[in-house]
């Protein structure tokens, strides 16, 4: 079994026009560090945006999508903490804010323990209580299996920002939970710190 992990942060936005957003901010990885973006439309319409081929090729093996595009993605941090997300696709201000409850609970699971499959199993239970679609295990694409190591959570407190044109409007809830794949990210908008461990 091959094993590969994926070390960054997560931002999980829903919008007033329905459209929900995943940013993920990879600082290591087998493919380098890299941004990718998956978008649903208010019409369940699911699209990858990845900044080469091969991200495309990895990603879209692991997730389902309806649509992928390959483009430039560009992820900068603001000086208030916050993250500039742009690509020609997808234009996104997102201001974050302090850290959650469940935030100061996973800073207090040392990290190598918060990182591993063993723990992630240990927890999934709990994350289907506690969080609406989110799920720390699972089975992903091409006969992959997956686990989400969380070792941090954030509040996101606004964003601003279009898709294909059409203005996202305000903060909302991510519900529905996007459809990528076994899990989605909680439903009150947020940034986790998270290691991605996936298995083929």
């Amino acid at each position: 079994m091959t094993r590969s992990q994926f070390r960054g942060e997560i931002v999980g936005i829903g919008s007033a026009s329905g459209i929900r957003v995943v940013v993920g901010r990879w600082r290591s990885s087998p493919l380098g560090s890299f941004a990718d973006i998956m978008v649903e439309t208010a019409a369940g319409h699911r699209v990858l945006l990845a900044p080469s081929p091969e991200v495309a090729e990895f990603v879209a093996a692991t997730y389902s999508f309806d649509a992928v595009r390959i483009e430039e993605v560009r992820v900068d941090e603001t000086p208030d903490g916050g993250w500039s997300v742009a690509s020609p696709s997808l234009a996104l201000e997102v201001h974050v804010g302090g850290r959650t409850v469940l935030g100061r609970l996973l800073r207090l699971v040392p990290r190598r323990v918060a990182e591993s499959p063993a723990w992630c199993t240990l927890t999934d239970p709990v994350a289907r209580v506690a969080l609406r679609g989110v799920r720390t295990r699972g089975s992903a694409g091409a006969g992959r299996r997956e686990w989400y190591g969380a070792t941090d959570h954030r509040s996101v407190t606004r964003i601003a920002g279009s898709f294909d044109g059409v203005d996202l409007g305000e903060l909302r809830p991510v519900l529905p939970p996007p459809r990528f794949g076994f899990s989605s990210t909680p439903p009150t908008p947020s940034i986790t710190q998270v290691v991605t461990t996936v298995a083929w």
